[in-house]
């Protein structure tokens, strides 16, 4: 009798491995494009950072296309006539093209002679760039200029920036963007441009995203460059500014 029951159990374990796999309630992913640009140039920190981070998530299909050198600063500014690119990498060595002019010209660039037809992707992401675009910044960065370009190609875009530091660490803003990608790659909208801005912090760590509204400070108002005592927790949140300076990420839609 007890080796019946031996048998029995052995013969139903076998079953069990030889059975597929249940699947878990999390659902797959769906295979999703994405064309990386930044205005730090094709060899900035914070872009391989992030490249290398995009690498590792499930069914994404990479292109980076940047400028050739630092354009920070130009907005949404394109270059008349001719572009010239040419083969490149990332600092971390992922293949790249660079492209002689600003940040909107490396995305028309790209949507116009790389990523045509079905190679088209669904979202842009612009950056990681160094120093954040809060407040009276948006209007004159070249990555939130990136990402309005492809928008307005009908991209979903992300613009994604690092406060300064000192050591410059990108993993808080990677950590973030990719918290971005895997909430909202499912759900993109075509031609909505969202601006993420990650402090730095002196003390304490980031307290997570915050959805707010653009500031209407200006620039006499605060100091970018300084790095962010996140420790602090009596700061209110209205705007990206104010929710930076508390320590949070501050996620603005800036529409086109």
């Amino acid at each position: 009798m007890i080796a019946t029951r031996t048998l029995l159990v052995v013969v139903f374990a076998l079953a069990l491995a030889s059975m597929p796999a249940v699947a878990s309630g999390a659902k797959a992913p769906a295979p999703i494009k994405i064309l990386v640009s930044n205005d730090d140039g094709v060899k900035g920190a914070g872009m391989s950072a992030l490249v290398s981070a995009l690498r590792k998530e499930p069914k994404v299909t990479l292109t980076v296309v940047a400028p050739a050198v630092d354009r920070t600063g130009s907005g949404g500014k394109t270059t008349p006539g001719v572009l010239t690119a040419t083969k490149s990498t990332t600092l971390a060595g992922f293949p790249a093209v660079a492209v002689d002019g600003y940040p909107a010209d490396s995305v028309n660039y790209a949507l116009e002679h790389l990523l045509t037809g079905k190679k088209k992707p669904a979202l842009i992401i612009s950056g990681i760039n160094f120093g954040a675009n809060i407040g009276p910044f948006v209007p004159i960065s070249g990555t939130i200029g990136a990402a309005r370009a492809g928008a307005a190609r009908g991209l979903a875009a992300l613009a994604t920036s690092q406060g300064v530091g000192s050591p410059m660490g990108y993993a808080a803003g990677v950590k973030q963007t990719i918290a971005w990608l895997r909430t909202n790659r499912s759900s993109l909208k075509k031609g909505s441009v969202w601006n993420l801005n990650t402090p730095s912090c002196s003390a304490g760590k980031v307290r997570g995203s915050v959805k707010v509204k653009k500031s209407s400070s200006t620039f006499y108002d605060f100091n970018p460059f300084g790095m962010v005592d996140c420790s602090v927790k009596s700061r209110p949140l209205t705007n990206d500014v104010t929710a930076f300076f508390a320590g949070f990420a501050p996620l603005v839609n800036i529409g086109r």
